[in-house]
């Protein structure tokens, strides 16, 4: 049979024509580029799938908690996942309360807190089956500041106090001018609000009229607006400002006035370090539970030598040599 259609010269011409004639070509030049195609898609998928999975095997440590540690938080996750690209770090603030309820809520893996661990949360972790591990990592000098235009420069403990609690409403009752003393602090939920609440005010209330800011950075830009403004809270915050200035505390009336910063505004490390400025204050990390391989690296590199430069140049306190 197929002889017999060879023989017709049409289908010799149409077979001529289909096999090797122009359609043909068109048709071979088609698969080819179908299979490149084809084989470049495959090639794609495989190497997103690749990536997909690298990305997926990165481990990922959330922080959160202390608005007075964001900076620093932050500073310090930047720089550690420029020299490990297998680690994602997440930092937040919120304060350093809420902090700690996230860690306890299984919601955060490390939280930052500017004050120790109350020990109702500590108390909690433990029912909960878990036990939280408290790492310091920096120390900050809590600075009280005033608008440049007031004339008070310095304070003893014991005004602070009486300027917090309401018990002073003028400024010419410290030594000041005649005006409104304006009060700024923070919010309940912040651990230097808890911290100057039980080191300055001595666990008594703060007046009922003191403004109460959500971060640091708020305080300091209010005072900076308010010619009679007072505030507090981690130098490092302060320190730059210009329209602030950082008053020089006394412990007592009779004994020298110390300042948290030196005549350069750079932070005065030795005074805090050896207690000679009254308001300082360790910053913590807590973990709950057994720490991670990633965990404790990231921790043990933040105490080492290039973590605590990161502190130092943020303008808080690196730890004290051993």
């Amino acid at each position: 049979m197929t002889w017999i259609l060879f023989e017709n010269q049409s289908y010799i011409n149409s077979y001529n024509n289909f096999f090797g004639g122009s359609y043909m070509k068109r048709l071979i030049k088609s698969l080819i580029i179908f299979s490149c195609l084809y084989g470049m898609s495959s090639y794609n998928q495989a190497k997103a799938a690749e990536i997909i999975t690298v990305k997926g095997a990165a481990e990922s440590i959330t922080v959160k908690g202390s608005d007075t540690m964001v900076i620093l938080g932050q500073r310090l996750a930047e720089e550690y996942m420029n020299k490990n690209k297998d680690i994602t770090i997440q930092v937040t603030g919120g304060g350093s309360g809420t902090g700690i309820a996230a860690l306890l809520n299984k919601t955060t893996n490390l939280a930052n807190s500017s004050r120790p661990i109350k020990d109702a949360e500590a108390k909690k972790a433990r029912e909960a089956g878990g036990e939280i591990t408290e790492v310091k990592i920096a120390l900050d000098g809590l600075a009280v500041v005033v608008n440049r235009e007031n004339s008070v420069s310095e304070l003893t403990m014991k005004q602070i106090l009486g300027i917090y609690t309401g018990h002073y409403k003028n400024w010419k009752e410290v030594g000041g001018p005649d005006q409104k003393i304006m009060r700024y602090s923070r919010e309940s939920n912040s651990g230097t609000y808890v911290f100057f609440k039980e080191h300055v005010l001595l666990d008594r209330d703060y007046a009922p009229d003191c403004q109460t800011m959500s971060g640091t950075s708020a305080v300091a830009e209010a005072v900076a607006r308010d010619k009679w403004g007072i505030g507090f809270g981690g130098v490092a915050y302060f320190e730059k400002i210009p329209e602030l200035e950082i008053l020089k505390i006394k412990k007592l009336a009779n004994t020298p006035a110390v300042s948290p910063i030196k005549e350069d505004r750079s932070v005065n490390y030795e005074q805090i370090w050896n207690g000679e400025y009254p308001i300082a204050r360790y910053l913590y990390v807590y973990v709950a539970g057994k720490m991670t391989p990633a965990i404790k690296k990231y921790i043990d590199w933040t105490l080492g030598p290039e973590g605590q430069n990161i502190v130092a140049k943020i303008g808080y306190v690196p730890l004290p040599k051993k």
